[in-house]
């Protein structure tokens, strides 16, 4: 990332498992070069009492926290005596989602429904949002600010111990569909996100249910979502991967079938917007290849070309 014009230091590296994201530097932070330094200011101990770090760090050990997989910065950029006095346009929405979009950490935590509020204009509840950018979960945490003494130290802790907890990605297993018609395109399908309408095209496929092995669920997928009941071809390839569904991160074991058709009229036997799928697109390889669109996976169009 760039260097920001803020008196404390992003501290940030790729691949983080958590960016932790406070409103803004307070006087003695700006002093200290270092955040959350007010010495009544309960982030470091809620950190160690919560099991993020393996003993208490003060705040000038900051830069140690990438070892263990976590990051620092701020909603918006101005020190100021207090978040009170913050302009609106003090918050930049796009650095953070540049942030998520370049690092790719796992979540980003705001410390405090402030700091939350002031980069998307809307108020959350604690805990993991909807929405999401790219594939990086957001999650609000209490402010840890002696301003917010009303809550007690426990109940903060709760939501660290809970934020600590949801980051570590439950297992699923699915399995997906690579559909090529006679004309040697691909089938996918346009899934929107509910909150903020980013749109992916991904495969056909879902989730496998208990008691159901992989081809059993591609089978019961592609006809639920496209109307197809065919004989399926082989398993030509597998991922693993950490991805965000609907306030929850999971570890997602993927298989993926073959499936050649002369040609096929699209058609569910369920409602798949109520799954956030909004049509269909059959794609071919130079379509693939050129396109700005979010395909999923991303190394589709090299897939394509090698069956």
């Amino acid at each position: 990332m760039a260097a920001t014009a803020s008196d404390v230091p992003d501290v940030l590296a790729p691949d983080l498992v958590c960016v932790f994201c406070g409103i803004n530097p307070g006087r003695v932070s700006a002093a200290a070069g270092a955040h959350f330094a007010n010495s009544r200011n309960d982030f470091w101990r809620l950190l160690h009492d919560a099991g993020f770090t393996p003993r208490l760090y003060a705040p000038t050990e900051q830069f140690e926290l990438p070892a263990l997989g976590y990051g620092l910065t701020n909603a918006a950029l101005r020190t100021t005596p207090g978040s009170g006095d913050l302009r609106r346009g003090d918050f930049d929405r796009e650095r953070v989602a540049a942030l998520a979009r370049e690092l790719r950490p796992r979540a980003i935590a705001f410390v405090g429904k402030e700091a939350y509020r002031g980069a998307f204009g809307e108020r959350p509840e604690l805990g993991p949002q909807l929405r999401s950018l790219e594939d990086t979960g957001l999650f609000v945490l209490p402010s840890t600010s002696p301003a917010n003494a009303a809550v007690p130290y426990a109940e903060r802790l709760r939501w660290f111990r809970a934020l600590r907890e949801w980051l570590e990605p439950e297992p699923r297993h699915a399995a997906r569909a690579f559909v090529l018609d006679g004309a040697r395109r691909v089938l996918l399908l346009r899934w929107q996100h509910p909150v903020t309408g980013d749109v992916w095209w991904i495969t056909p496929g879902g989730r496998i249910d208990e008691g159901e092995d992989a081809l059993a669920a591609i089978r019961r997928e592609l006809v639920e979502e496209i109307g197809l009941d065919v004989d399926l071809g082989p398993v030509v390839w597998t991922r693993e991967h950490v991805l965000l569904l609907t306030r929850r991160i999971v570890r997602q074991y993927e298989t993926f079938f073959l499936v050649r058709v002369d040609s096929h009229e699209v058609a569910p036997t369920i409602d798949v917007v109520a799954e956030d799928i909004h049509g269909h697109r059959w794609w071919t390889l130079a379509e693939l290849e050129s396109t700005s669109e979010r395909i999923a996976p991303p190394q589709l169009a090299e897939l394509v070309r090698s069956l």
